[in-house]
């Protein structure tokens, strides 16, 4: 993979960690696919949090740890939000059980631990790793990675509107 198809930011606060999840929200489409990656307590649910925002949805967005998946569904043209957390699944014929892709088809679809199941999740998705570190405990490295031309174009469209 080429560098171009990654690309870092930073966040400084769970305050900004949201807003970037909301920037982002603006350039998802239904059938989007977002992975997100990170030691627990990273943001991943900030970061989703922002996204459930973004798209427009009033819900509060919590992490569906112990539900797999929580459905936002969107009214008239604001997509639903799929958010799924694979934190507590062992075995990657679990997720392919879930069929994620199929029942997020209208909507985004957030996946929070996919290194749980990488191979059951689509191939074409934009990955965020999301990094801590010890000496600024609110600060986090985002690094997104692009899988596929769609998520290329999610990928220029953020770095558009730093």
């Amino acid at each position: 993979m080429s560098t171009a198809n990654r690309v870092s930011f930073e966040t400084s606060s769970v305050a900004q960690t949201r807003a970037f999840g909301k920037r982002l929200a603006r350039l998802l489409r239904a059938g989007d696919v977002v992975l997100l990656q990170g030691p627990l307590g990273a943001g991943k649910t900030a970061l989703t949090q922002g996204i459930g925002e973004g798209l427009g949805h009033e819900s509060q967005v919590t992490s569906p740890t112990f539900i797999l998946m929580a459905a936002h569904l969107g009214e008239g043209d604001q997509p639903s939000l799929y958010h799924a957390d694979l934190y507590r699944l062992t075995d990657p014929q679990e997720v392919e059980e879930l069929r994620l892709e199929d029942q997020a088809g209208d909507g985004v679809l957030v996946v929070e631990w996919p290194e749980r199941a990488l191979e059951e999740l689509p191939a074409e998705h934009l990955l965020i790793v999301l990094e801590t570190n010890p000496d600024e405990p609110n600060a986090r490295k985002l690094t997104c990675v692009a899988s596929g031309v769609r998520y290329q174009q999610l990928l220029d469209g953020l770095q558009a509107r730093r």
